[in-house]
């Protein structure tokens, strides 16, 4: 598979998603996105791995990223339900599951210390938390 680069990253976060180790493009569709495709899932979900689509905001770095979409959707091997995960997003023709999780007053997004790679690493963090409920 041929992998997009339809818009430059911050070297930073070139560097983050190449030391990642998992394949990622840049497309453009409506906004800018970043999918980072085989992205592993912990125990417990329908998929081991995912494709997941981050948006890049108009103003990042100083403009904070926010939520995750994944496809195919993700859901619980036990049957309860994933909250805030209803709505979906077209991308490239696919259907992305959105998880709007978004960050705290206790953990702002702090544009001196964030960026994609720290998003990645909350991301993780959302998919594991889902089971510690």
């Amino acid at each position: 598979m041929a992998l997009r680069r339809q818009f430059e990253l911050l070297p930073e976060d070139h560097g983050f998603l190449e030391e990642y180790g998992l394949p990622w493009e840049t497309v453009v569709d409506g906004s800018q996105w970043v999918l980072i495709h085989d992205f592993p899932t912990p125990d417990g979900y329908n998929h081991q791995t995912v494709t997941a689509a981050i948006r890049m905001e108009t103003g990042y770095p100083m403009a904070g990223l926010d939520m995750v979409y994944f496809f195919p959707a993700l859901a619980r091997k036990d049957g309860k339900r994933i909250a805030a995960t209803e709505a979906h997003q077209q991308i490239l023709e696919q259907t992305f599951q959105r998880w709007s999780r978004h960050r705290t007053g206790s953990n702002p997004w702090k544009p001196s210390q964030d960026n994609l790679g720290t998003h990645i690493i909350l991301i993780e963090d959302w998919l594991q938390r889902e089971f510690e409920k």
